[in-house]
């Protein structure tokens, strides 16, 4: 046993140094997570505290799962969990899918110029940060926004979108698949690039039109790149962006337009809660790692890579 761990430590040894550059690249990149994701999860403790800053992680009362319990009493976090996910399934059906319809679309097209020119108009928006865009939107869609001066000159009624809590969320939805899309469509693009060009001229040969081409061809051939990146996303479901929803949200929306996030910021960073918020972005970890955990169960199931 000694000789085999002895010759597993030397294989390991020759391993490194073999490999010291790509560890030498590698090594901001770990001490990056190692600081700003692995170290402050300590703090995970003062869900199962009454934490007190004046007081610290090892003064502080311990409390057990009193947090947890508060967090299935409250009768507010059941209305900002269903508005989370109801958010959240909005993005995943139309803006988790728009990326894809994009990179087929620009797939498809033969004029390498124009391509180009799409795809950078496509991209621009994702380097604006969520304060531009809520601007913006602010800017067309207010009572007396450029939107509703153009609608009056056609002798239409002006609209209410930014406080009409039945057009609230389904502007965010449309704010996130403007700004993400085109960024979205760069691994469907690079994923399009690994289809052998010839399945599309067997299918020419068979018959088989542009639309069956993609059928048969184009999402078989992107399908492991498209269930990867859901089961990934699933991980996200309970985070729909604070920064984005909190800009847009007012009073007259909150009753739809609440979220967890927005919650979690009033109740912990506004009114001092720590331990409570604490608590429920903990239960927000453990809910996206089991959907990933059986997601990625069901794809390797049904013959797919999966994250892992």
């Amino acid at each position: 046993m000694e000789i085999q761990k002895e010759k597993r430590e030397h294989l390991w040894g020759q391993r490194f140094l073999k490999e010291r550059y790509l560890w030498l690249m590698a090594l901001p990149g770990i001490i990056y997570f190692l600081i700003y994701k692995y170290i402050p999860m300590l703090g995970i403790v003062i869900a199962f505290q009454k934490y007190i800053p004046s007081k610290g992680f090892l003064k502080s009362d311990w409390v057990g799962l009193d947090n947890f319990q508060r967090i299935f009493d409250s009768p507010e976090i059941g209305r900002y969990f269903m508005n989370t996910v109801i958010i959240s399934f909005y993005q995943i059906v139309f803006a988790f899918t728009v990326p894809i319809l994009i990179a087929i679309l620009l797939n498809e097209l033969k004029l390498e110029f124009f391509k180009k020119i799409v795809q950078t108009l496509l991209y621009l928006p994702h380097f604006l940060s969520w304060v531009v865009v809520a601007g913006i939107f602010y800017l067309l869609f207010q009572s007396d926004g450029q939107v509703n001066h153009l609608f009056v000159s056609w002798g239409l009624d002006p609209i209410n979108i930014l406080s009409n809590e039945h057009n609230f969320r389904g502007m965010l939805v449309l704010q996130v698949i403007w700004k993400e899309s085109g960024w979205g469509t760069i691994i469907y693009l690079a994923a399009l690039t690994g289809i052998d060009p010839e399945l599309y001229e067997a299918s020419k040969i068979d018959g088989a039109g542009r639309l069956r081409q993609i059928y048969h061809v184009t999402l078989p051939g992107i399908r492991s790149t498209i269930i990867l990146l859901f089961i990934l996303r699933l991980g996200t479901v309970l985070d729909v962006g604070f920064e984005q929803v909190y800009l847009m949200l007012n009073s007259t929306v909150s009753e739809v337009g609440e979220v967890l996030d927005t919650y979690v910021y009033r109740m912990g960073v506004v009114n001092g809660n720590f331990s409570f918020t604490t608590a429920v972005g903990l239960l927000k970890g453990i809910v996206g790692m089991i959907l990933i955990v059986t997601a990625n169960k069901f794809a390797r199931a049904f013959g797919e890579k999966g994250v892992y």
